[in-house]
């Protein structure tokens, strides 16, 4: 098998693709509730994992990353590892030190964009549908299998019926605070471009209210302008599927490897400090610093002191200083005394 694809990479793509089409036919009772009008959506979507694999291969393939992936799944078993996925994947605590501004922000955009994925690629590829009996309840199937049976004028079937414009609400709350955040934020102002920050915002934005059109055109207009409003929807959909893996709504799906990072950086931590070769400071795990030496090495870059040490051995104040002495021709890294800007923020 490995001689008939270019790539391991290439091969996993297939797989996920067939693996895909397999949940596909299983999950519609053999393409027997495959809805054609969300047909555009689904090879978006198929597109997409296509993109995401590429993305995820070129980030994948760098010396660091293969170092993180190997440790960092080694220990998703720790004790931490439920905590620490909480605080990254749903309550964004670690943004929330930021500021409550950028926390209510990332969890309008993060949720509402996740939750519409939840409601949206069950019914893509068929896995859910309803089913309405002659008493006037819904029955939410699954795989074939029946789930729930809800009245159909209950709020559990409200909430069903319009989830997809609760979290389009949600989306465009998030989008209008990132916005005016960059708009009126000066090292917002400094650092943004319009492909990278504001582009995805507008195509949020756009998706979210051709959305809400499409339910006001079906409440208020008796259903006037739903065919255009419909493909207009559905293609800024898949232009989005296939923006996503390239710019930066892809950190989205690559957001859950951040709790290998974290279980990579608590455990070392833990395990053995690394002192400064310099001060003496502890200032990170001695295994970080080892595989930083050796990523280096990989690259055939060496960063050595004329005291015999590596520059990633040396904390940040002492690496700054010693950067400092190499242009003045004074040993500054060898001096004691704190910077006085050292804990400064900003």
């Amino acid at each position: 098998m490995n001689r008939a694809f270019a790539s391991r990479w290439a091969r996993n793509v297939f797989a996920a693709v067939c693996a895909l089409a397999a949940l596909m036919y299983i999950g519609s009772r053999f393409f027997t509730h495959l809805d054609l009008a969300l047909y555009g959506y689904m090879v978006g979507t198929v597109v997409f994992i296509g993109g995401f694999f590429y993305r995820f291969m070129a980030w994948a393939e760098r010396p660091p990353t293969r170092i993180l992936l190997r440790k960092g799944i080694r220990l998703i078993f720790r004790r931490s590892t439920p905590a620490v996925a909480a605080d990254h994947l749903v309550v964004h605590r670690f943004i929330w030190n930021r500021g409550w501004y950028r926390w209510l922000q990332h969890i309008l955009l993060g949720w509402g964009c996740i939750l519409s994925a939840f409601v949206t690629f069950p019914l893509v590829f068929g896995w859910m549908y309803f089913t309405m009996a002659d008493n006037g309840t819904y029955t939410v199937v699954g795989f074939g299998i029946d789930l729930l049976r809800v009245p159909a004028d209950g709020w559990i079937a409200f909430l069903f019926y319009n989830a997809l414009n609760i979290t389009a609400f949600m989306v465009i709350g998030g989008v209008c605070m990132a916005l005016y955040r960059r708009i009126r934020h000066k090292q917002a102002l400094a650092e943004q471009s319009f492909a990278y920050d504001f582009l995805p915002l507008y195509l949020l934005l756009f998706i979210s209210v051709t959305g809400l059109l499409l339910t006001f055109s079906n409440i208020f207009l008796h259903g006037f302008g739903h065919p255009v409003m419909s493909l207009v929807h559905q293609w800024a959909v898949i232009l989005t599927l296939l923006y996503l893996p390239f710019g930066k709504l892809a950190h989205i799906p690559m957001r859950p490897l951040s709790v290998l990072a974290r279980n990579y950086r608590d455990h070392y931590g833990q395990a053995e400090p690394k002192a400064c070769k310099v001060c003496g400071t502890e200032f990170v795990s001695a295994e970080q610093s080892r595989d930083v030496v050796d990523v280096l090495k990989q690259n055939r870059l060496e960063f050595k002191t004329e005291e015999g040490a590596h520059l990633a051995e040396l904390c940040l104040p002492c690496r700054r200083k010693y950067r400092m002495s190499r242009f003045t021709g004074i040993p500054t890294h060898q001096i004691r005394a704190k910077e006085a800007n050292q804990d400064a923020k900003g």
